[in-house]
């Protein structure tokens, strides 16, 4: 579709996911063997053909940038392309002081295109989305802002902008963030709608509310707390009901599917999902391709055929270049080139690539992030106690290994 120009916010700190996001952003975090967290949002568009994109970044940006320029370069092509925007403090000497602010400070851009209308879209969330229905929807109501929203658990609710609408899908009320007495949504009293983040803006009204906010000494300077609740009262600001999209050769259990990854349990759970038997997001679907960078590497290989030594991995998922070599994987991920050596056994763990895994060791209930080597009988999950002296343990007892770390080599 022409006249659409989408920004797509990356910089966000992550630091809920500490330690993965000691050294890189969180948009970059690797998910689910082969991929990287942004790489969900930029397949939306890329699948949707809008291909007019600026991701902006701030914080700890190197892998991303890195991640961008080898798995999403757009050449050669009039109108289309995918470009990473660091921070430039373009209207002052200041990092991004909201959400808001981080697409004002890069208004030019903006003007540079002249679209139509602008995708205002996180870079962090784990989900699929035809873009262009929500764009039609956005269209046919003729309105200044579209909000894209999904039901979450009323316990949730103050994690998330909470939204009510009217029965033609307009927006009639909105609260970023309620400590308390969240409006659920009529009929289901433990459920709220809430706001996924993800927006389309009338190109001119955007500029205007961006510039009236970026006066206002008192603003957050955040879609959330300042200009979605400043908007909707004038009318036209519509809500997208995300369960509503469509994707062809979808399974019904994957409709709707939407992850938060902004916690290490959300995460953990999310790349649980994806090794179910009926996944809810499922990478498979031939008609929404599922585009990343890896390295060229070498199929997987599973070595050895002996009494209690047979490599072997079961209800999991395994990527290019691994080698289970006599050692069992049972319901986990391992990123490429990991190597998990004789008599291991490994269950229900991410291992996010070029890990070593030494002889005998026994890891549960873990995310070993890249570059990681553990050394031979070491055991991770299995005392609570002793995890939580050696390393940093979730509010779910998710064992965290950082990148790089060298473990049980005393």
């Amino acid at each position: 579709m022409s006249g659409v120009l989408t920004m797509i916010l990356a910089g966000g700190e992550g630091t809920r996911l500490a330690p993965l996001t000691g050294v890189r952003a969180k948009p970059a975090v690797p998910f689910g063997g082969n991929y990287r967290i942004i790489d969900f949002v930029l397949n939306n568009f890329v699948n949707s053909d809008l291909l007019q994109i600026f991701v902006i970044t701030q914080f700890k940006s190197h892998s991303l940038m890195k991640h961008l320029s080898r798995a999403w370069r757009v050449t050669g092509l009039t109108n289309r392309f995918i470009d990473p925007i660091p921070a430039q403090m373009q209207t002052g000497k200041h990092w991004y002081l909201g959400t808001a602010d981080a697409v004002y400070q890069n208004i030019h851009l903006i003007h540079g295109i002249d679209p139509e209308e602008v995708c205002v879209f996180g870079g962090d969330h784990i989900y699929k989305m035809d873009v262009r229905q929500m764009l039609n929807f956005h269209r046919q109501n003729h309105a200044v802002l579209t909000v894209a929203a999904i039901p979450v658990p009323v316990s949730q609710a103050h994690e998330f902008g909470v939204i009510e609408v009217d029965h033609t899908g307009k927006m009639i009320g909105f609260e970023e963030k309620p400590k308390s007495n969240a409006k659920t949504i009529p009929g289901r009293p433990d459920y709220v709608l809430a706001s996924m983040g993800n927006y389309i803006f009338d190109a001119k009204t955007l500029v205007e509310v961006l510039n009236e906010d970026a006066a206002q000494i008192d603003s957050k300077h955040d879609f959330g707390h300042n200009i979605i609740p400043k908007m909707y009262p004038a009318g036209n600001v519509y809500v997208y009901d995300f369960s509503t999209n469509m994707i062809r050769g979808e399974q019904e259990e994957s409709k709707g599917y939407w992850r938060d990854v902004g916690t290490l349990d959300s995460y953990y759970e999310a790349n649980m999902d994806l090794i179910s038997v009926q996944p809810p997001l499922d990478l498979y679907n031939k008609y929404w391709p599922l585009r990343s960078y890896t390295p060229p590497m070498p199929p997987a290989k599973f070595v050895h055929d002996e009494a209690n030594r047979t490599g072997q991995a079961i209800s999991s998922m395994v990527a290019s270049g691994c080698i289970v070599s006599g050692a069992i994987v049972y319901q986990s991920i391992l990123g490429y080139n990991t190597v998990v050596h004789s008599h291991a056994y490994i269950e229900k763990s991410v291992l996010m690539g070029n890990n070593d895994i030494g002889r005998g060791c026994r890891i549960r209930r873990a995310i070993i992030d890249k570059d990681v080597k553990i050394a031979p009988n070491t055991i991770i999950g299995e005392d609570p106690v002793l995890d939580r002296q050696r390393f940093h343990v979730s509010a779910d007892g998710v064992v965290v290994i950082p990148k790089g770390a060298m473990v049980g080599f005393d």
